[in-house]
């Protein structure tokens, strides 16, 4: 029986959202092609009508939770809204995000994975992170925002990772250092 091409796009985007959870929650390495088509609720055998292989996967997966976790942000500095920068980093630096990978940031949550994977998952990972820098910029007053931009990120993005790697000391200590919490 033929799958219509709507059907097809929509069980693409399953796999695509199952893929980009399980990649930042246990990596690239533990998001198997059996887990993520049975976090889809699909059978193993189906993922070669999606994707050549795994590499494909991933590409399309890193690129997906990029946009899931900017949107807010995109949104916010279409609207014109002052805060939402501000808003941002209090998002990126909470407890929330450090403990629930799997919704967060790919970059603490995959990036050295993607650093040993291939061109295509580099690729889609460098467009997000950029695509992430140029939302945070276009929010920031002055000179040189986007440069500002990719250093507050560099310092959000490894105050995460430090945070996940780290005692719940040593978690708090860095993540409140990062958002300038008594400075």
């Amino acid at each position: 029986m033929r799958v219509s091409r709507a059907a097809k796009a929509e069980s693409r985007e399953k796999i695509v959202a199952a893929a980009a959870r399980r990649l930042r929650a246990v990596g690239v390495e533990g998001a198997s092609v059996a887990d993520v088509m049975a976090d889809a609720g699909m059978t193993h055998g189906g993922f070669y009508r999606h994707f050549a292989d795994k590499d494909a996967l991933v590409a399309a997966a890193v690129a997906a939770a990029f946009v899931e976790f900017t949107e807010g942000l995109a949104a916010d500095v279409e609207r014109g809204d002052p805060a939402a920068v501000t808003m941002f980093i209090d998002r990126y630096l909470s407890e929330g995000h450090v403990t629930h990978p799997e919704f967060g940031c790919p970059v603490p949550a995959a990036g050295a994975d993607i650093a040993r994977g291939g061109p295509a998952a580099r690729q889609a990972f460098g467009a997000g992170a950029a695509a992430m820098i140029d939302a945070m910029a276009a929010a920031l007053p002055g000179p040189r925002r986007r440069a500002r931009a990719w250093r507050q990120f560099a310092m959000m993005a490894g105050a995460v990772l430090i945070a996940r790697a780290s005692d719940p000391a040593t978690a708090g200590e860095v993540l409140a250092a990062v958002r300038g919490d008594g400075a």
